[in-house]
């Protein structure tokens, strides 16, 4: 659980570190181990490039050996990072009276540079039940000496400005802050799905979502040169780049769509292009996902926003496959997408004006409630066992990792 040994941030004898808190994994039971071991992993990968040191010890996971300059640019990955409740930036001491309030000093201290003139108020946690103090008496002593030490504070028990914290544990730690996480459970604890990535503003926060419960994420995108361009497939690898910040790496599967979407225009009724566009990125979504281990879909359709999303055209794509599909956003409109999106910094890339495949070749009437058996016969009105192979076999991946990084 240890990497990157480096200078330690000391002054005056105290350590600087983060405090790393977890949500959801206090309720897996003898599973515990298994999701602890994945989110100190993940923390890991997160802080790759920044020098840094992780422990786990009595259900906390502690960051240390980071220096001054990074402790910002750790804590903004950190924020990210799915199965993390909170963060705190703390300085660690001996677990002696006289430490613990020169530490709480120096806190305060930095807490009312500002502004001295502040409201607060103690609070303790006494996971070491052999320290002197309970917490209650903790919380007393504290506050006094605080109120001695800086007479311009003011107690405020219901709303303080600065929470001055304390846990004994193996040492004592102190604090005054804590930063929300992204909460949900680690990535990779949940398996691996495949998400269908058109470019647009729902499929990315689809990602995120099943991310947040802890599922590995591949994703596919149909790629329909000349008719989009170039910028369009950038802006997919974009996207998956700031997804891959919360979803950590992501292989993102370019597949040629040309062809088979112009063979459908050709060969089959214009009114169910789209909804057979669909099945066959269904299928095609589903060989790769094989290929990739993944064992669902995800889309980022919900229903009744276009034709393509009604309940009898979800049946009629559901119908295509037989892995599961999930859809996180099913019950959402457009608005709560959207601020999901805008929170995970998609919302800017998604609406760039380049245009995916499902936006070109659009028939005027499309089918709003297909049928099952007609779709199937008017999918069977052409062969596209060899393009699909084809489009399969000629198919561009591309990885990416937290910080945008690519390997083709």
């Amino acid at each position: 659980m240890e990497q990157n040994n480096t200078n330690t941030n000391m002054f005056d004898g105290y350590e600087n570190l983060v405090l790393v808190r977890y949500g959801e994994l206090h309720l897996k039971g003898l599973n515990r181990p298994f999701f602890e071991r994945k989110l100190v992993q993940n923390i890991h990968a997160s802080l790759d490039g920044i020098q840094h040191r992780v422990t786990r010890e009595n259900g906390r996971i502690y960051v240390t050996q980071i220096s001054d300059s990074d402790i910002s640019h750790a804590i903004e990955r950190l924020k990210h990072v799915f199965g993390l409740h909170s963060v705190s930036v703390a300085i660690s001491v001996k677990k002696d009276w006289d430490s613990i309030v020169s530490a709480c000093e120096y806190v305060m201290e930095n807490e009312l540079k500002q502004d001295s003139n502040k409201t607060f108020k103690v609070f303790a946690k006494r996971a070491d039940k052999k320290f002197h103090l309970n917490s209650e008496h903790i919380c007393r002593e504290m506050g006094h000496q605080m109120l001695v030490k800086f007479p311009s504070l003011k107690v405020d028990v219901v709303n303080p400005q600065i929470k001055l914290s304390i846990e004994i544990r193996e040492k004592a730690y102190i604090y005054a802050n804590e930063i929300p996480c992204a909460g949900g459970l680690p990535v990779g604890t949940s398996g691996r799905a495949m998400l269908l990535l058109s470019g647009g503003i729902d499929s990315p926060v689809a990602g995120y979502m099943l991310a947040k419960r802890g599922v590995e994420l591949s994703a596919i995108h149909y790629f329909s040169h000349p008719y989009t361009s170039e910028r369009a497939k950038e802006k997919v690898i974009e996207l998956t780049g700031l997804l891959s910040a919360y979803a950590g790496e992501i292989r993102l599967h370019i597949v040629p769509f040309t062809d088979i979407q112009l063979a459908i225009y050709q060969n089959c009724p214009e009114k169910e292009t789209t909804v057979l566009m669909r099945r066959l990125m269904m299928q095609i979504a589903e060989r790769v996902a094989q290929k990739d281990n993944a064992l669902a879909l995800i889309t980022g359709e919900a229903l009744g926003q276009v034709a393509s999303q009604t309940l009898e055209s979800l049946c009629v794509t559901d119908d295509a496959v037989s892995m599961p599909v999930f859809r996180p956003l099913i019950g959402m409109d457009k608005t709560e997408i959207t601020d999901i999106a805008r929170k995970i910094n998609t919302f800017e890339t998604s609406i760039l004006p380049y245009e995916d495949c499902c936006t070109v070749f659009v028939p005027k009437h499309p089918v709003t409630k297909p049928d099952v058996k007609k779709l199937r016969e008017s999918e069977a009105m052409f062969d596209f066992s060899q393009m699909i192979d084809k489009a399969i076999e000629n198919t561009e991946l591309i990885i990416k990792n937290n910080y945008g990084g690519v390997c083709r």
